[in-house]
């Protein structure tokens, strides 16, 4: 199975994604999806794709780069993260930077390859991820692959405008 459809492929970080991390990681527009609350060194970064290759078993987490075929270019990330292979299930969240990009189908593309390879490849039972309440677009993106609201986590977020709750979706692998 390759992580790749006729619109996107998912692949491993490389060396040359130094730069693109350093400028998305360090957007502080994107900071309250990614709870991100402090500036990512060059450094870090470099470190960090130094240590991708090592298995999401070894690490508990994996972030894979989302790159448009027609073109090469990527485009985002999309992370597998707070891994538990006990109760078999891991977080979520995706990444696509420019606004060129969005509406595009690349994330829902993204998405139906990572969950297949959690449920085939990886064998968990159940992936979920976290959504404030105000980013409609999300929300409905994940209800039509399947997603479902498991919860609400009330004045979850604390944003500059008061609070702000968090929508917890999960998606259940029925044959596991």
């Amino acid at each position: 199975m390759f992580l790749e459809n006729p619109k996107i492929r998912l692949r491993q970080l490389e060396p040359e994604d130094l730069d693109i991390l350093y400028l998305w990681e360090n957007d502080v527009n994107i900071w309250n999806v990614t709870n991100t609350t402090a500036p990512y060194s060059r450094y870090a970064l470099k470190q960090y794709i130094e240590n991708s290759h090592r298995e999401i078993f070894e690490t508990g987490q994996l972030r894979l780069m989302i790159e448009e075929k027609t073109n090469n270019k990527t485009i985002g990330t999309i992370d597998l993260f707070d891994f538990n292979p006990l109760h078999l299930r891991v977080a979520l969240g995706v990444l696509v930077y420019s606004e060129e990009n969005r509406r595009q189908g690349f994330a829902h593309s993204a998405l139906n390859l990572i969950i297949d390879y959690c449920f085939n490849i990886l064998h968990l039972h159940q992936v979920y991820c976290n959504v404030n309440e105000d980013n409609i677009k999300s929300i409905k993106m994940l209800t039509n692959i399947g997603f479902v609201i498991a919860g609400t986590k009330k004045q979850w977020i604390k944003t500059c405008n008061g609070w702000q709750n968090e929508i917890l979706f999960q998606k259940i692998n029925l044959k596991n």
